[in-house]
């Protein structure tokens, strides 16, 4: 990828021409928090180091320049370096760590031989602080320094010669048999000798001029780099309050109920003309759903608010949901230590991990809560009730319906959890026994660290298994973090055959600069059913302070596989979903854009799922639901790769997070070990022309599904017997 060019390269601007030797290729530069990192082609010439969009614009357009002669190295993570030069950092990364190396050493060796400072023009932002005086004497300092640079380079060669000249004298010397020949030899040496000292006083010379003039200057050099640093630290200050005056607007904005009426009549075009193309968001004026639901004229005297789980039929009655949480059953923990009341600002970690991806950010304790990702995955098991109710219809369009709230239900603990789940460490497992109680038994592993990736699997005893692979991918947008789980989510019913397929949609933390961190979730999720291919659209609305709609609303139509409506659902994915029947459609006018909408004609609607509410003192508890505070509670005889065994959560969990986030750092690092060790072995393997071998999960294994086609990992079977045998031989040592 990087080439050593021994030639003339092309003009990169009207500046300054590359020398002879240059070195030149691609590197990723960082360039903001919208963007990330930007390919770009560097080319190191002459001491200067210069960076273009494409090879094509050396001949005419340069995109900035580095000047190395004052540059610092500093070598980060995995193929990331960063150079810094008059208060301005530059993040780059190269393809491969060989790579990387290859460009530092490069740099280093071009920053001991820098030969000159040009000005040159640099849109990439960076002035010098002073005026055109100053500038104009340091630039005749640089020229000094410069021819002082070059007879040190002369006379380091002169003493390269004459020292070889004088060595073979010597040799010749040694070697004389004949007296008569030793007189003459004995001149030449002496002639050489001579030289040999003259070139290393004219040395020494040169080098004392050069010191003494890089003294007389440095004090104007440390001004001005001061000067640059006062700017920086400047323009982080102003960002902050920036901030503080953005979410001051926010909150004004939202206690004007006036000002409220009045924007939800226009289009906002607030933040989102600012975000990132690759994202979608959804106009807050189009977060009505493509419908509109008339109740039944013999039922309109009912409403919302009057009904009740005893309207519901017998196959749909909620069992043991009497809204306590019965999770805390059978002697099973109710609470954990309180949350100390460290305070710690989330920007000053974030501002200081620019360039990095979001999941390698090393992130304190601080802002995570004591689960894992493996845990959190599990927690979509609070409402597992309702997939228990949903295997006793005889209708596969009612069967939907609760399949959906279940759906929903599993964003309900997430609504004040802003907290960040650790990241399990490959090879992580978690189980989850609940056969007593609820019949089922899950267990959890990590199978992929970069990128973030769990297998999950499920079987109930009650008639219904369900299985996911879920990669993360997650993105720092400044003033927020989107989260868009990957993958699909499965659930079969075994005495019906219903295949049920969906996936997740995208959460966001907001306020990540200054105020209070709020969750919120959007988009689509699509159910599908490939027994028979009816369908479950739902519609989550993202958050507006221009709608009018109640907030976290999720709406939704079930549809047979002919496309015709069924059931209405409605609801928020923080409180409760219902879902009403559709008795008569038809299609009416006022949509958007000349769109018409489907008017559909609805009886009451019945209470398909309510929230528990959550225990007490919640609040000094991340907000752990009932099942979420059991979760991380110490069983018996789990593997030695269980989360519960993880000790910097544990510490985390106890309080002790000074404890927690040096163990965390402890675990990482020999992650970053063994990663790098499996990389060289697979480097070796490739080398002698091998296979090379990549992690295999323990308990999963790849198959392709022969309903859906696809292709993702599934339980491959032999925890629970490895469990009952107590043989854990096979479980790596990750703790």
């Amino acid at each position: 990828m990087t080439e050593l060019v021994m030639r003339t390269l092309p003009s990169p601007s009207a500046a300054q021409d590359p020398g002879p030797d240059a070195y030149k290729g691609w590197l990723f530069k960082w360039t903001n928090y919208l963007k990330g990192y930007q390919r770009r082609w560097f080319v190191l010439s002459n001491g200067l180091l210069s960076y273009y969009r494409t090879q094509a614009e050396m001949a005419h357009t340069c995109r900035g320049t580095i000047t190395l002669a004052t540059v610092h190295i500093e070598v980060g993570d995995t193929c990331h370096f960063v150079l810094t030069s008059g208060g301005r950092s530059y993040h780059l990364k190269a393809y491969s760590e060989g790579e990387c190396q290859r460009w530092v050493s490069a740099l280093q060796q071009a920053k001991a031989n820098a030969t000159q400072m040009m000005p040159h023009s640099d849109d990439s932002g960076d002035e010098g602080p002073l005026g055109q005086p100053d500038r104009a004497l340091i630039q005749g300092a640089l020229k000094t320094l410069a021819s002082k640079l070059e007879d040190l380079s002369t006379c380091n060669e002169l003493i390269g010669k004459h020292g070889a000249a004088l060595q073979r004298s010597l040799s010749e010397l040694e070697d004389l048999r004949a007296p008569s020949d030793g007189v003459d030899k004995l001149k030449t040496v002496n002639e050489r000798a001579t030289l040999f000292r003259i070139t290393s006083n004219a040395m020494i010379n040169a080098c004392q001029d050069f010191v003494d003039l890089a003294e007389a200057h440095s004090r104007r050099w440390q001004r001005a780099l001061q000067y640059e640093r006062e700017q920086r630290h400047h323009l982080e200050e102003t960002i902050e309050q920036l901030a503080k005056q953005h979410n001051s607007l926010e909150r004004a904005w939202r206690e004007s109920p006036s000002t409220h009426n009045k924007g939800a009549e226009g289009t906002p075009e607030g933040e989102s003309s600012e975000e990132n193309e690759d994202i979608e968001f959804f106009d807050a004026m189009e977060d009505s759903p493509a419908f509109i639901t008339v109740p039944a004229d013999d039922h309109s005297q009912h409403s919302n608010q009057n009904v009740t789980s005893g309207s519901l039929s017998s196959n749909w009655s909620q069992d043991d949901n009497d809204g306590s949480g019965s999770y805390l059953r059978r002697g099973r923990r109710c609470r954990i230590p309180d949350k100390p009341n460290y305070s710690l600002n989330l920007w000053s970690i974030m501002k200081n991990c620019i360039g990095k991806e979001l999941s390698k950010i090393p992130m304190p304790v601080n802002f995570n809560e004591p689960l894992s990702m493996l845990q959190r995955l599990t927690e979509d098991l609070e409402y597992s009730e309702l997939l228990d109710r949903a295997t006793r219809c005889d209708s596969s369009l009612e069967q939907m319906c609760l399949v959906a709230a279940f759906s929903v239900s599993s964003y309900s603990t997430t609504v004040h959890r802003t907290g960040k789940p650790f990241n399990p460490l490959l090879g992580e497992t978690y189980e989850l026994d609940r056969v007593e109680e609820y019949g089922y038994r899950s267990i959890c592993e990590q199978i992929s660290h970069h990128p973030p990736a769990a297998a999950h699997h499920v079987i109930s005893q009650r008639g219904w298994t369900l299985w996911q692979e879920i990669t993360i991918d997650s993105k720092f947008r400044g003033k927020y973090i989107s989260i868009m789980p990957l993958g699909n989510i499965h659930l079969k019913f075994h005495a019906s055959g219903n295949h049920y397929v969906w996936s997740k949609v995208t959460s966001t933390v907001h306020n990540i600069i200054v105020g209070k961190l709020w969750l919120d979730q959007s988009g689509d999720i699509i159910i599908m059913n490939h027994r028979n291919k009816d369908k479950c659209h739902l519609k989550f609305s993202p958050y507006s302070y221009f709608s009018r709609d109640v907030p976290r609303k999720v709406t939704g139509v079930v549809m047979d596989g002919e496309g015709c409506g069924h059931y209405i659902l409605s609801g928020t994915w923080d409180d409760k979903m219902e879902s009403a029947k559709i008795i008569e459609s038809s299609h009416g006018s006022g949509g958007s854009e000349g769109k018409q909408k489907t008017v559909y004609q609805t009886l009451p609607p019945k209470l398909l799922w309510k929230k528990y509410p959550l225990p007490e003192n919640a609040e000094n508890m991340h907000y752990f639901s009932s099942l979420a505070l059991t979760l991380n509670e110490p069983e018996d005889d789990v593997a030695p790769t269980d989360s519960r065994l993880r000790p910097d959560q544990r510490l985390m969990e106890a309080g002790l997070w000074d404890e927690a986030n040096a163990e965390k750092q402890c675990l990482e690092e020999r992650q970053r070990l063994e990663r790098r060790k499996r990389e060289a072995q697979a480097n070796l393997a490739l080398e002698e022309g091998k296979e090379a071998e990549s992690h295999q999960p323990l308990w999963f294994e790849k198959r392709t599904d022969t309903e859906t086609g696809e292709s993702s990992y599934v339980y491959k079977g032999g925890y629970w017997e490895a469990k009952d045998r107590q043989d854990w031989s096979q479980c790596p040592a990750i703790f």
